[in-house]
């Protein structure tokens, strides 16, 4: 019985792992950058905390009511709103982001990044505390989780072969 509970909360565990590495990792592979939201500046549509995948894509191609992602001027910092309005003629777009009741400024095409394509809930959070020493901890106390969870039977089992002689 606590090897069947045991192999099954281990299944599960490698399941659940699996799933996450997944959703993390094929878009990366189909060539999308991924971006946790950490503001609230686009809820509800895109909640804090989700993981905001963007297709590189020229500025020239969004359209107006695109959610797409920009570098801030300082080069480091990635905001994904939505596009209002583009001016072609002066290569610039406005966005907004839907919680916000103002707009950004104009943006330069050059500061575009992409299209935001899709985004899934909750998985941000795993990519920003993943890098945390409480993320790591927690990443190997789960791994050590599903050792023990696999070494339990064995362990009992042992002992049993024990009272026996």
């Amino acid at each position: 019985m606590v090897k069947k509970v045991c192999e099954t909360i281990s299944t599960l565990i490698m399941i659940l792992l699996l799933v996450v590495a997944l959703a993390i990792l094929v878009p990366m592979v189909m060539g999308m950058k991924e971006l946790a939201v950490l503001s609230g500046s686009m809820e509800p549509t895109i909640p804090v905390g989700s993981i905001v995948y963007v297709k590189p894509m020229e500025a020239e191609q969004l359209e107006p009511g695109d959610v797409c992602t920009f570098k801030l001027s300082d080069g480091s910092t990635f905001v994904t709103h939505r596009v209002v309005s583009i001016d072609h003629e002066n290569r610039t777009l406005v966005t907004q982001g839907d919680a916000n009741d103002v707009p950004d400024g104009d943006l330069p095409f050059a500061q575009v990044v992409g299209k935001g394509v899709f985004h899934l809930p909750l998985l941000g959070f795993i990519t920003m505390y993943a890098k945390t020493p409480i993320g790591i901890l927690c990443i190997g106390g789960l791994l050590a989780l599903v050792l023990l969870v696999n070494f339990i039977p064995a362990i009992l089992n042992a002992d049993d072969k024990k009272k026996e002689n």
